[in-house]
């Protein structure tokens, strides 16, 4: 899968969106994100674009690593999905975090270009068969 021409093409995507969160700037960060963008994960329910970038821009929540590895792309037309196993570190109300997650992202593409328009995340508590 790793040597799939749409599996490299996303790895590519992802490696990008990372190193925008990484930068903890909401301008870069929101070049990767639709308008309507939700961050779906386990601990804090839905999330909106618009509340995870005030909590970037306000340093209430900042990223130092974030790696992802593209397991699967599922392409239907002009949307992806793209599951993904990863780590990141960082800082969340003065408490550091280090978690392992599945992520799902849904891209949907805007001119030849990959928007991410949904994020799903859930801990990886098992390893898979």
């Amino acid at each position: 899968m790793k040597d799939d021409p749409l599996t490299k093409e996303f790895q590519y995507w992802e490696d990008n969106f990372n190193e925008a969160l990484t930068s903890n700037n909401v301008e870069y960060i929101s070049r990767f994100l639709s308008d309507d963008w939700i961050l779906l994960q386990p601990e804090f329910g839905i999330i909106t674009k618009e509340q995870f970038l005030h909590a970037v821009k306000s340093g209430e929540l900042s990223h130092t690593s974030m790696q992802k590895e593209v397991l699967r792309v599922n392409l239907q037309s002009d949307i992806a999905l793209v599951i993904t196993r990863g780590m990141n570190i960082g800082c969340y109300k003065n408490s550091p975090f280090n978690a392992e997650h599945w992520v799902t992202n849904t891209y949907k593409n805007e001119n030849g270009n990959w928007i991410c328009i949904m994020s799903q995340e859930a801990p990886v508590i098992c390893e898979p068969s």
